[in-house]
């Protein structure tokens, strides 16, 4: 569903240190789609062409082993010329893809940090905020936000830690003042909102005996998620309240006459 960035790269990489480390050597790249998108990279992929790597457009079907010679015969299709393919090779090497960790998500909920469709971690906006997060206090580098080669992960990587030291030299960290409140009498103690909650800004504690839902502000986002399931309405967003939102849908039907 994503191209991991490094992937043809990388598979050109190890066909120019065959030919330049055992003169004579024939390497072959079965490839659907190449992409040599940084700097120089498409220079780097005409190179690999001079040097005699020979590129097979198609999916490999499957790959047998001699059982005389011990080699291995890859078999496929040249989707260009349309016709099947069968090379005898002394090793194949797969060009494996990057998918996030399993312990992806377990750090997202720790910080609070939304998630892609495909598992990243979700920078706060792709273009004006790509090393920040919806959490306050809280950036991304590398390939946790998404493959990226060294490159762009050492740009990345700059760019957060030049981000992080504006609120390590000022001494706090300025949030927006909108944020969840829970009125405790109504509050049942469920647990509900805290299992809902993205940015992980709620818990439950113990008060006067019983449990009621707490609002951690420093991650509450304001998404207004918590208010909207919560079963008894014990759970208003601050600044948006009911008759605040009533009194702008009247302004914005009546023309500010009621």
């Amino acid at each position: 569903p994503y191209c991991s960035r490094f992937c043809c790269m990388y598979s050109l990489k190890h066909a120019h240190q065959l030919h330049e480390k055992i003169p004579g050597s024939q390497s072959y790249l079965f490839y659907m789609d190449i992409r040599s998108f940084g700097k120089m990279y498409e220079e780097f992929y005409y190179r690999i062409q001079d040097e005699g790597a020979k590129f097979i457009r198609g999916r490999v079907a499957r790959i047998e082993e001699d059982p005389i010679t011990k080699n291995l015969h890859v078999l496929t299709e040249d989707t260009l010329l349309g016709q099947p393919v069968d090379i005898e090779l002394d090793m194949v090497v797969l060009a494996s893809a990057v998918q996030p960790t399993e312990e992806t998500n377990h750090v997202r909920h720790l910080f609070g940090v939304s998630q892609s469709q495909d598992g990243w971690l979700l920078e706060a906006h792709p273009k004006l905020n790509p090393c920040g997060t919806t959490t306050a206090g809280v950036f991304l580098a590398g390939v946790c936000q998404g493959p990226k080669d060294i490159p762009d992960t050492v740009a990345q990587a700059e760019g957060a830690a030049s981000a992080a030291s504006i609120p390590i030299h000022v001494g706090e960290v300025e949030l927006e003042p909108y944020f969840a409140m829970c009125i405790e009498e109504k509050c049942a103690g469920c647990g509900m909102c805290v299992n809902l909650c993205p940015y992980s800004a709620l818990d439950l504690v113990e008060k006067n005996g019983r449990k009621v839902m707490q609002v951690t502000e420093a991650k509450c986002k304001g998404c207004g998620t918590c208010g909207g399931f919560c079963p008894g309405g014990a759970i208003w967003m601050q600044h948006f309240a009911t008759p605040q939102i009533v009194a702008q849908i009247d302004a914005f039907l009546l023309g500010g006459e009621q």
